[in-house]
């Protein structure tokens, strides 16, 4: 269901049924592990994607930093200034 390298992987999956009654599968919960890491200030063109890159090498790994700051939503862009943790690689 997902690529050897995805934080998915080996989360569990659960089975439910949607409002028209069909059984649909997801994955549990995935509680994001505790890790280390650098405060990183973000600047005014900063996206998760492009501090990944950085950081990195790999903007797709960007999860990594949503993860290391649980009240970060990964979806919303994040504020100039603000400080983030950013995990070791």
């Amino acid at each position: 269901m997902f690529t050897r390298d995805s934080r998915y992987t080996d989360v569990p999956t659960v089975s439910a049924k949607d409002a028209e009654g069909r059984e649909v599968t997801a994955v549990k919960l995935r509680p994001p592990g505790q890790t280390g890491g650098a405060p990183v200030v973000v600047q005014p063109s900063d996206r998760l994607d492009v501090i990944a890159e950085q950081c990195f090498a790999d903007p797709t790994r960007f999860w990594h930093i949503a993860d290391a700051n649980s009240d970060l939503d990964a979806r919303d862009l994040i504020e100039p200034g603000r400080e983030i943790q950013v995990p070791e690689r």
